[in-house]
C-alpha cells in the first residue's frame, strides 16, 4: 500500500498547468500575415517596376515564409505554459531550446500587467514579474486581462506574505 500512497504523492505535487489563450496566436498570425503579405506585394512591385515580370516571382518568398511562420507561431503558442505551487511560480515555454523558469513568491519585487495597443485590440495583457536578479526575471504573455489582474493581484499577495517571513 505505501507504493500507492507515495504515486498519489507524487501526483499531488505535480504542478496544475495553463496554457495561454488561443488569442494570443490569432494576434501573432495576423501580424504575421500583415507584415509578410505587405512585404510581398512592395517586394513585388519594386521588383516588376525596375527588372521585370519574371523577377516579380521573387515576391512569393515572404508567402512561403508566412506558411512556415504559421506553423512555427503555433508550435511556439502551444509551449508556453505557467503552474501557480505552493511556494513559487513555474513558467515552461520552447519548442527546440525549451525553458523552465521558477520564480519563488518571496523574490518577488514587481509585478506589473502591461497591454500595448495590439495586445489591447485583441483584449489581451502580459504580466510582467520583476525579482532582485534580473536573470530570473519573468514574462507571461497574452493573458485575458482578467486573468492577468488576478495573476498580478495573487502573486503580489503571496510575495509579500514570503517576503514578510525573511
Amino acid at each position: 500500500m505505501e507504493t500507492g500512497t507515495a504515486a498519489h504523492d507524487d501526483a499531488a505535487r505535480e504542478p496544475v498547468w495553463t496554457g495561454l489563450p488561443p488569442g494570443l496566436l490569432k494576434m501573432r498570425r495576423l501580424l504575421l500575415v500583415v507584415w509578410l503579405g505587405l512585404l510581398a506585394v512592395v517586394l513585388g512591385t519594386l521588383l516588376n517596376l525596375f527588372a521585370g515580370p519574371a523577377w516579380a516571382a521573387f515576391a512569393l518568398l515572404p508567402l512561403a515564409l508566412t506558411a512556415w511562420g504559421w506553423v512555427l507561431l503555433g508550435r511556439n503558442w502551444r509551449s508556453w505554459r505557467y503552474a501557480e505551487r505552493a511556494d513559487d511560480l513555474l513558467i515552461s515555454r520552447g519548442v527546440l531550446w525549451h525553458h523552465e523558469t521558477i520564480v519563488p513568491y518571496g523574490r518577488m519585487q514587481l509585478v506589473e500587467v502591461t497591454s500595448g495597443p495590439v495586445e489591447r485590440h485583441f483584449g489581451l495583457a502580459s504580466v510582467q514579474l520583476h525579482t532582485a536578479a534580473a536573470a530570473t526575471d519573468a514574462t507571461i504573455p497574452g493573458l485575458v486581462p482578467a486573468e492577468a489582474e488576478r495573476l498580478r493581484d495573487r502573486l503580489t499577495e503571496l510575495g509579500e506574505a514570503r517576503s514578510a517571513g525573511l
